[in-house]
């Protein structure tokens, strides 16, 4: 079984990808970033003067999130997760990140890498996660696991 979904309910890709394409059981999550559907960032606070201000933590969140949101369209959660890629803009963000991470995932989550980004698709992005699910292809099969 391969699918490709661009899913209605979150923000329409920056181009011509999927949010996710399933292979078998495997789900590749593209890139996945704090960007809502109305184009809005979470974790992004503009003043009065027009300095802004970027949040980790909240971008994290929002970003883990999204990626939920993808595996739980199939039925699945974040405990089916195998595999994430972290980019972050700064590595200074790196405590931020791993703090919002420790509350979804422990020991026993998915593996990680995390690498430093020159940027990323938008000057409000600190960080984008790519990552990896096992999710079994039928429902039936969802349900023994």
């Amino acid at each position: 079984m391969t699918d490709s979904k661009v899913l209605p309910h979150l923000a329409t890709p920056r181009g011509r990808f999927p949010h996710y394409k399933q292979a078998g059981e495997l789900v590749f999550i593209s890139g996945t970033s704090s960007r809502l559907p109305d184009n809005t960032f979470v974790g992004v606070e503009v003043d009065h003067l027009g300095v802004t201000s970027l949040d980790i933590r909240a971008q994290t969140r929002a970003v883990i999130e999204n990626i939920e949101s993808i595996v739980n369209s199939m039925g699945a959660g974040l405990g089916d997760l195998v595999q994430i890629t972290t980019y972050l803009v700064s590595m200074n963000d790196f405590g931020g990140y791993n703090e919002i991470y420790a509350q979804y995932f422990d020991e026993t989550g998915p593996s990680r890498t995390t690498v430093a980004v020159h940027q990323l698709p938008h000057p409000h992005l600190l960080i984008e996660i790519q990552a990896v699910a096992k999710i079994p292809a039928t429902p039936e099969i969802r349900k023994q696991s």
